[in-house]
């Protein structure tokens, strides 16, 4: 890893001579601002379709400035190892990147934020590794500057043979989506990114387990400061009051939820169905204001978008209304999957409108949704359970534990509408977190400027 920096290091420390090279930033109070160096990453931070940043390091971040009462300023750089580098030369405050401990480095680390495991991921019915040795001949690729770099130069000198290679600009989604058309030998990443590729390349598969573990953790310089120390008393709050579990539930709580077969079948009806009814589902995101893809996905949970679909306790169609929902939205053909549709949307509309205005989103849609399956009398029912409790009952990490409770007899007995299967409401609600995000990286957001004219009430097939 030192070895793998040593060029941009001393790149940086000739170009320090030079009287064009900025200044080492100053404290962060003096500077008014925190600044973080970072990378664009699936996990840690990134920016979605209406340009807004998220991830989980970014919200952990946005909550740790809020503490320190200043402003969060991300920097992103190419990869890890100029993150790092910005560190070391002085330029940023500190890095947050997704970034495994290395004590090697000249840095200092915060507590992890999470622990991870580093694995090798080829594609199913290629050549098998079942040792190291078998890795001669390969050539695994890997982002520079990483722990899995460094594992993977350690079989380098124990494997003769093994190739390297440090793809330019590589992140994760990009190299396992390059692995998966064919275009790379084999991938070295960690077991959350892995997941988060074959919910859309179904045909990845992890294929040798790379030796240890490590925590996930921020970068500071070396020797911590005044930083460091406030840093460690922030993660430890965050640790005790639950913040942490529930900033991770929010980005990959849900990311495991779906076997092999659910993604491969999931991905199928994109391909096969979803045409026929995209323009209905971005009718409904017109109506209602909801991401259309988070309309799909429900959709997909309840009928696997087939119009026809019926269950025995007779809710029926695309959304599966009950014949009085269906009545009160003016739906009336169940069956008509437009109909459906933008009936469904306004059903779901209107529970996230029934619930409390200081309940933050995401959580929000997410207890809408489970209220969709349940009824929001059972929401409500269980949200009060939940104070109960002493769980935070705005929290959608709290209330997914409280929901299955609605089943049992001493709970059940204080609900206006008796008994029902909150964990079945909880099953769903993490597939259709499942389903969105797929449908998030597979399908464009709806765009009204370029949208087909509206099209006038009738029957779809």
């Amino acid at each position: 890893m030192v070895r793998l920096l040593l060029p941009a290091l001393l790149s940086l420390t000739l170009a320090a001579c030079a009287p064009s090279e900025a200044p080492r930033i100053g404290d962060y109070r003096s500077v008014g601002e925190l600044r973080v160096a970072t990378r664009h990453d699936a996990i840690s931070y990134r920016i979605g379709d209406d340009g807004r940043a998220s991830g989980f390091e970014h919200d952990l971040l946005l909550a740790l400035g809020d503490t320190l009462g200043v402003p969060v300023r991300f920097v992103p750089y190419p990869d890890a190892a100029r993150a790092l580098d910005a560190v070391i030369t002085g330029q940023v405050h500190m890095a947050a990147a997704g970034l495994g401990r290395n004590e090697r480095l000249p840095l200092s680390w915060s507590q992890s934020l999470r622990e991870v495991e580093y694995v090798i991921v080829g594609r199913s019915g290629g050549r098998a590794v079942s040792t190291e040795k078998d890795l001669a001949g390969r050539t695994i690729s890997v982002r520079r500057g990483t722990l899995p770099a460094e594992k993977v130069s350690e079989i380098r000198k124990r494997v003769p043979g093994v190739n390297v290679h440090f793809p330019i600009r590589g992140a994760e989604e990009r190299l396992l989506a390059d692995l998966a058309q064919g275009g790379l030998d084999l991938v070295a990443t960690d077991r959350l990114h892995f997941a988060f590729g074959a919910r859309i390349h179904p045909e990845l598969e992890i294929v040798h387990e790379l030796p240890g573990r490590s925590g996930i953790a921020w970068a500071l310089p070396q020797g911590g400061g005044a930083l460091a120390t406030e840093i460690e008393a922030f993660l430890g709050e965050m640790n005790a009051s639950g913040r942490l579990a529930r900033i991770a539930d929010r980005y990959f709580g849900h990311v495991r939820r779906l076997d092999d077969a659910d993604v491969a079948t999931f991905l199928s009806r994109i391909r096969e169905r979803l045409p026929r009814y995209r323009d209905f589902f971005h009718e409904a995101e017109a109506l209602t204001g909801l991401d259309w893809r988070y309309i799909a996905a429900v959709a997909y949970q309840e009928s696997h978008w087939d119009p026809q679909a019926t269950s025995f306790t007779g809710v029926r169609g695309m959304m599966m209304l009950t014949g009085d929902t269906a009545d009160r939205l003016g739906v009336e053909n169940r069956l008509d999957a437009r109909q459906s549709i933008l009936g469904g949307a306004r059903y779901l509309d209107m529970l996230r409108q029934q619930l409390p205005e200081d309940l933050p989103e995401p959580d929000r849609t997410w207890m809408a949704t489970a209220a969709y399956n349940l009824g929001m009398g059972h929401m409500k029912g269980a949200r009060a359970i939940a104070r109960g409790l002493g769980k935070d009952d705005r929290s959608w990490w709290d209330m997914k534990s409280v929901l299955p409770l609605l089943s049992r007899p001493q709970y059940a007995q204080r609900l206006k509408a008796g008994p029902a299967r909150g964990g079945e409401a909880v099953v769903m609600t993490e597939n259709v977190r499942s389903f969105h995000d797929i449908l998030m990286r597979l399908e464009k957001p709806y765009e009204p400027a370029l949208a087909l004219p509206r099209l006038k009430l009738g029957h779809a097939d």
